[in-house]
């Protein structure tokens, strides 16, 4: 009982709704993209956020870049937005954009410096002078990785009516989480097993890091109603700006 590529790229949207009305973090982004006449999503995923920006009567220039073909895929079902296949690192464009994004904590996957000064650079020839990023990371103090280990996600319904559960295996190594996703039947027979990474950068060797890419940190904040990052912050929300 095969779950392919295909079938991941549409579990995620099941799972990962996006909706400005419903989720803060949404509704950040929808604003930001909403003010900027040309924005880029890079690690664009399935494209929702630029959907919805469409819907929503965008009428800019708006283009995603990821490299997960099954993704692009769905993502591609909308023909007024330019999708790319690639990384950050990849990025071709120069000057061309005002905003640049990275949602759902794509940041994360960029796991050693080189790879973000590499993913920075891309990003920061995209934009304009004066041009934004906008991106989340979760905060190391909050210890996300504790709660993801513990159950599973409950019944999802699939499309070809499958009932499906999602849980994880975490291996934690300095500041970098191993990750495996497991996708089961609600029987527990498993259907997949995806292996990734995440990195849990802190604000000050996160910062240093735009720095040296030649971004200013405009803002940054610890939750999605722009309250201050504290002790108790779960997020680093920052908008960086293109010097």
């Amino acid at each position: 009982m095969d779950f392919t590529d295909d079938d991941v790229a549409e579990l995620y949207d099941l799972t990962n709704p996006w909706d400005p009305d419903r989720w803060p973090s949404d509704r950040f982004y929808n604003g930001l993209v909403t003010a900027a006449g040309s924005t880029l999503d890079v690690g664009c995923g399935t494209g929702q956020m630029l959907h919805q920006a469409r819907v929503r009567g965008h009428i800019g220039r708006l283009a995603g870049i990821d490299p997960d073909a099954a993704a692009l895929g769905r993502a591609r079902r909308r023909a007024d937005v330019e999708w790319v296949e690639g990384r950050a690192a990849d990025i071709a464009w120069h000057g061309e954009f005002d905003l640049a994004t990275m949602t759902g904590h794509a940041f994360q996957c960029l796991l050693s410096d080189e790879e973000v000064r590499i993913s920075l650079a891309g990003i920061r020839n995209a934009l304009r002078n004066g041009g934004r990023f906008a991106f989340e990371t979760r905060h190391p103090q909050a210890r996300a990785w504790e709660q993801w280990a513990v159950g599973d996600s409950g019944d999802i319904a699939f499309s070809d009516g499958r009932v499906l559960r999602i849980q994880y295996r975490i291996e934690v190594r300095g500041d970098i989480v191993d990750t495996t996703e497991v996708t089961s039947l609600a029987d527990g027979t498993v259907l997949r097993e995806d292996t990734g990474g995440l990195r849990f950068l802190d604000v000050g060797p996160l910062n240093a890091l735009l720095a040296g890419a030649g971004f200013e940190v405009e803002a940054q904040y610890g939750d999605w109603e722009r309250g201050p990052v504290t002790p108790e912050s779960r997020e680093i929300i920052t908008i960086a700006r293109a010097a």
